[in-house]
């Protein structure tokens, strides 16, 4: 049984399990700005440095558990600047390479989304690997293209590659 949990802290099975989902994720190409080869400390140090902002208010995280296990996640950083009050960003959606093509995607974007129009926002924006998977997924998901910017990031195997950003409005 799957099921969208969001995370309030992060406990050394969670850790292990989000590190193998990341390392996966990158060394199937995933542009989530990490290089490949991902050390298991790298990777571990991300998660952990999220796991000390995971009780601000400005960062929200889920987790998709398929029979126990985190197969996916996903996350939204809520601006908190007086101008931006209103939006926030969907970074690192992650699913793992097993377990894709089974609308785990859809329900965590779905979680992240809802929990930014339950804080009152009204406006999302992402950005992706331009010839990704993720950036025929997103208009799916109701998602927008604003635009791309050549040359912006570097893909797993550091080659240069462009990338799209999206956005999405919330009704109020």
């Amino acid at each position: 049984m799957m099921r969208i949990l969001e995370l309030r802290q992060i406990d050394a099975e969670q850790l292990a399990q989000l590190v193998a989902l990341l390392q996966d994720c990158v060394h199937g190409g995933a542009s989530v700005g990490f290089l490949a080869p991902l050390a298991d400390k790298e990777a571990a140090r991300y998660w952990q440095q999220l796991a000390r902002e995971l009780h601000l208010d400005s960062l929200r995280c889920w987790v998709a558990l398929y029979d126990g296990r985190i197969v996916g996640s996903v996350q939204l950083a809520l601006c908190g600047k007086a101008n931006g009050r209103h939006r926030g960003e969907i970074q690192k959606l992650l699913v793992h390479s097993s377990q894709r093509g089974r609308g785990i995607a859809g329900r965590l974007m779905q979680a992240a989304e809802q929990a930014a129009r339950d804080v009152g926002r009204t406006l999302l924006v992402l950005d992706t690997d331009s010839n990704s998977v993720a950036a025929r997924l997103y208009p799916r998901l109701g998602w927008l293209p604003a635009g791309d910017i050549p040359h912006y990031a570097a893909s797993p195997d550091g080659q240069l590659h462009a990338t799209r950003y999206f956005y999405k409005t919330l009704p109020a």
